[in-house]
């Protein structure tokens, strides 16, 4: 079986320790350039036609309640209100009161202020409380500041931290102080499970992507995510399957198996069915659970439940059908 991320240090990355990968600056330099380039033309097309491939119904029905069961549900929001997060969180418990059969959520995802309000709605469920940190959306704040920000949200009872890195430092070539502040963040969230998200609408090519989801992995990341949902380029299949591919050749030369999160963007069923597709037929079975995989997303729900409605009446129900988030 593999381990999972919190022991990153106990194995090797392609024959090397990852301590002396992570030795200096410039052997951690070489390691990620020495990645192999990724073909971006070949990449997208394997994504396209894996995004074609159609699956019967009752693969459908299984695929809208794994998805669902999958699900971050999310709100992001300034204007977010203590009554907002409680009704949220019980749409997380009971995606559609009309049908106690329908999954629960993977966890509500909530900004550290919201984390306590969250947990107390919660209570007694298996929905996780997952918290954004370190300054998200921008991430654009001193270290303290950031694992401050982590702190609170690990005191408040958050059983998982989303992180967002420095990618300003990344794009600069400093790929030490990225390994160095995922490491201190990882401390700080304790044995709160660590989401690290590059924002791969930033990094601007495939190989920055290829060699985030390295970083991040080695510096012991539980999950790789690709975006905030803040920006104009969100989750794709194309990016996703990159990470894919990342976290399954790392469990290779590891035994460490990490999640794969994409965020934003994603909110039809049609979408979801192929992103777990790509998680089927390029890092396999394993990562089919909400252990290991999951949708960032707010109204990608609302959307599973009716197609789930449809499959089981054939009808779709009227627009009052499900809750407005």
């Amino acid at each position: 079986m593999p381990t999972t991320a919190s022991s990153p240090t106990a194995s090797g990355v392609g024959g090397t320790p990852i301590a002396d990968v992570t030795a200096s600056d410039s052997t951690l330099r070489r390691f990620l350039h020495g990645l192999p380039g990724v073909d971006a033309v070949g990449l997208e097309g394997r994504a396209a036609s894996l995004g074609t491939r159609s699956i019967k119904t009752t693969a459908k029905a299984y695929a809208i309640d794994l998805a669902i069961s999958m699900i971050d549900l999310t709100t992001l929001e300034g204007a977010d209100t203590p009554g907002k997060v409680r009704a949220l969180a019980a749409k997380a418990v009971n995606p559609d009161p009309t049908d106690r059969s329908t999954p629960t959520t993977a966890a509500v995802c909530v900004y550290p202020d919201m984390v306590a309000t969250a947990k107390e709605a919660l209570k007694g469920s298996e929905v996780k409380v997952a918290s954004v940190a370190t300054a998200f959306p921008a991430g654009r704040a001193a270290l303290g500041v950031k694992l401050a920000d982590v702190r609170d949200a690990v005191a408040a009872g958050a059983d998982e931290i989303d992180m967002v890195i420095d990618r300003g430092a990344f794009l600069a070539g400093d790929y030490m102080k990225v390994y160095e502040e995922i490491r201190a963040v990882k401390e700080a969230s304790g044995s709160a499970r660590l989401k690290v998200i590059f924002e791969t609408g930033e990094l601007s090519t495939y190989d920055n992507i290829r060699r985030a989801s390295w970083l991040g992995m080695i510096a012991g990341a539980d999950f790789i995510k690709t975006s905030t949902g803040k920006v104009a380029v969100n989750a794709t299949p194309a990016n996703t399957l990159l990470m894919l591919q990342a976290v399954r050749d790392f469990r290779e030369q590891t035994g460490v198996q990490v999640g794969v999160k994409p965020a934003g963007g994603i909110r039809t069923s049609k979408d979801a069915i192929k992103f777990l597709v790509l998680v089927n037929e390029t890092a396999g079975e394993d990562w089919l659970d909400n252990h290991w995989f999951r949708f960032g997303a707010s109204s990608l729900l609302n959307d599973l439940l009716m197609q789930r409605q449809k499959l089981a009446t054939g009808r779709y129900s009227g627009p009052d059908y499900v809750t407005v988030d």
